[in-house]
């Protein structure tokens, strides 16, 4: 899949968009993304909501797992949340821990813009015997 095809495919995650996530780049095994923080975030205690940073944090899983090519879906996630924050731009950066036959495993740092670590995500994907998009 060439880089258009696989930025097509992604844009098709409807509720990634709808939350406001962005890819900031990719390559095999790794994506970072972002998130600009709005009012629409914010629970009631004035931090993002949890479900917000989970979007973001499994997003960037989904394309990191995803760049080589074989559809590849989440079976088991965890997210530790460790800091709250109510303003600013959220990055979750995804880094494939080995390659992968059929099962793969990720990290996801979930930063703020001063690289403070907001949570914490890991990830273990399948990979079906298609490619994304198909």
């Amino acid at each position: 899949m060439n880089t258009t095809d696989y930025i097509s495919f992604f844009k098709n995650d409807r509720y990634a968009a709808l939350t406001g996530v962005e890819i900031v780049e990719f390559r095999d095994g790794y994506c970072k993304a972002r998130l600009e923080i709005s009012d629409k975030h914010l629970n009631a205690a004035n931090v993002v909501q949890g479900g917000a940073i989970f979007t973001l944090a499994d997003f960037a899983f989904a394309v990191a797992s995803n760049t080589g090519g074989q559809l590849a879906l989440a079976v088991n996630v965890n997210i530790t949340f460790l800091k709250g924050v109510g303003e600013g731009t959220l990055y979750a950066t995804a880094t494939e821990l080995d390659k992968p036959k059929r099962l793969g495993a990720y990290d996801v740092i979930v930063t703020n813009e001063k690289e403070e670590i907001i949570a914490r995500f890991n990830g273990l994907a399948y990979r079906k015997n298609s490619t994304p998009g198909k």
